[in-house]
C-alpha cells in the first residue's frame, strides 16, 4: 500500500506563483496540493476537466464562473469543465488547498 504524505513532499512555485505540491497522478487523476500566502492569487483561468478544492485549512476566496465565496477548512467546492476559477489568500492568513483534476491533463 502506497501511503502519501502531503507534509515530506517538497513543494515548488508554480507557474501561478503559488507553492504547489505533486500528491498523486496517474491517467484518471490529478492530485496537488496548493498553499498560498497572504496575498497570493492563482489568476482566472479554466481547464477542460472536471475539477473540485478541498480546503485543508485556513481560509482564502474561491471563484467558480461569476460566483466568489470565502471558503474555509474542511469545505469541498465542485467546479466543473471549462469554468474560469480563481483562489486568494486574502483573509490574513495561509490557504491550504488540494486541487483535483479529472480526469488528469
Amino acid at each position: 500500500m502506497k501511503v502519501i504524505k502531503m507534509n515530506e513532499i517538497e513543494g515548488s512555485t508554480n507557474k501561478r506563483g503559488v507553492t504547489s505540491k505533486q500528491l498523486h497522478k496517474n491517467e484518471d487523476v490529478q492530485l496537488m496540493n496548493l498553499i498560498l500566502q497572504p496575498g497570493d492569487v492563482v489568476p482566472a483561468h479554466s481547464v477542460p476537466v472536471n475539477v473540485f478544492f478541498y480546503i485543508v485549512s485556513g481560509k482564502g476566496t474561491l471563484q467558480i464562473g461569476d460566483e466568489e465565496k470565502v471558503v474555509e477548512a474542511t469545505d469541498i467546492i465542485p467546479c466543473p469543465p471549462n469554468t474560469e476559477m480563481s483562489l486568494k489568500a486574502d483573509q490574513d492568513q495561509e490557504f491550504n488547498v488540494i486541487n483535483v483534476k479529472t480526469p488528469s491533463l
